[in-house]
């Protein structure tokens, strides 16, 4: 059986992606989807950007990061603060320095630069790890981690530990210009875009030191990968996303605190990846949609889903530590059914 084009598949997945998108834009307009259902696909999303950014460090580049979430909650408070300058009455400068009725605009602009900030953060890690592996860098992230939520807790201009709210008024002043579910676009948008992005990451050259420094980095060295580099590069872009992940974040719920970005989140990131599989962007995916559904039905647990939850990590580098996908992506496990079925075809043509 000839497989299909790289070109034709490209398009009929893109087609497939902006069907999806604009059915869910469509059902959730006339209320088909309501506000509960909704925030689960906003929250989908957000967890597809977030594993599958530390999917870059922790299984494409073979490392061991552990606090992620801090560079969610850098971009969930940078993004937030310009959201609030920019488009609402706010404490900073009272009246908004642009008409909220730009938001439907610069909203993006205002997420991507909670991403930059993240991407900045992640220097504290990407220069430390020159030298250090494993635990090691375990322990760096970790402390991060730590850092960034305690700075924003001792930061009485953000909020402190009680929080920053206000980030609804932008939701509410682009949906004063056209009445669409907007935060639920611009996260699907934004995961379309993340997914993408990475894909084309590591299918480029610069993109293919990253799992070399996971085989083997003085191997790679000696092959003139330049591994510093390299780390810099994907701690960074692992960061970025990160941070806006933490500005859609923001949004969505229109408050946030830094008891919203401590290590437990960062230990939902690892679940995350480890369930998906290492080095797996669709094993991301997917285990971002199950890892969803499972905390939702969790959620009458409250605390209990702490234990739950770790355990599950330990069930699963117990029996199945590759995870869902493994090292695979989803067109390879789709190709292999069809030349499974293309030899069962050709099997039961033969004649006795």
């Amino acid at each position: 059986m000839r497989s299909i084009p790289e070109k034709i598949q490209a398009s009929l997945i893109f087609g497939a992606v902006l069907a999806v998108m604009v059915l869910i834009t469509a059902l959730s307009s006339l209320g088909v989807l309501n506000q509960y259902i909704q925030s689960v696909i906003m929250s989908i999303g957000i967890n597809i950007i977030f594993a599958a950014s530390l999917n870059i460090v922790n299984g494409y580049m073979g490392e061991f990061s552990c606090g992620h979430a801090g560079f969610m909650a850098v971009g969930a408070y940078v993004s937030s603060v310009f959201s609030l300058i920019l488009f609402t009455e706010n404490k900073f400068t009272g009246q908004p320095l642009l008409p909220p009725q730009t938001a439907i605009f610069l909203f993006p602009a205002v997420v991507i630069a909670g991403g930059i900030a993240a991407a900045v953060a992640g220097l504290l890690v990407a220069v430390p790890s020159f030298k250090t592996r494993d635990d090691y860098l375990a322990i760096i992230t970790i402390a991060t981690n730590y850092i960034i939520s305690t700075a924003i807790n001792n930061l009485e201009v953000i909020g402190g530990s009680r929080g920053l709210m206000g980030m609804k008024s932008t939701v509410f002043a682009m949906n004063d210009v056209i009445s669409l579910p907007w935060t639920l676009i611009w996260i699907m948008i934004f995961v379309a875009l993340c997914v993408v992005v990475i894909k084309r990451l590591m299918g480029s050259v610069l993109g293919k030191g990253i799992p070399a420094i996971r085989y083997d980095e003085i191997s790679a060295e000696i092959m003139s990968v330049n591994t510093n580099r390299i780390k810099l590069l994907a701690f960074m872009f692992s960061s970025g996303l990160a941070g806006i992940a933490g500005g859609l974040f923001a949004h969505q719920l229109g408050f946030i605190n830094p008891a919203s970005f401590n290590i437990l989140k960062s230990t939902e990131g690892m679940v995350m990846v480890y369930l998906g599989g290492m080095g797996s962007l669709s094993g991301s995916v997917l285990s971002a949609v199950f890892f969803t559904f499972l905390l939702e039905f969790m959620r009458p647990l409250q605390i209990l889903k702490w234990v739950v939850i770790p355990l599950l990590l330990i069930l699963l580098m117990q029996f199945r530590p590759e995870g869902i996908m493994g090292n695979r992506e989803l067109p390879e496990f789709f190709a292999k059914l069809m030349r499974l079925r293309s030899a069962k075809g050709k099997g039961h043509g033969v004649s006795p």
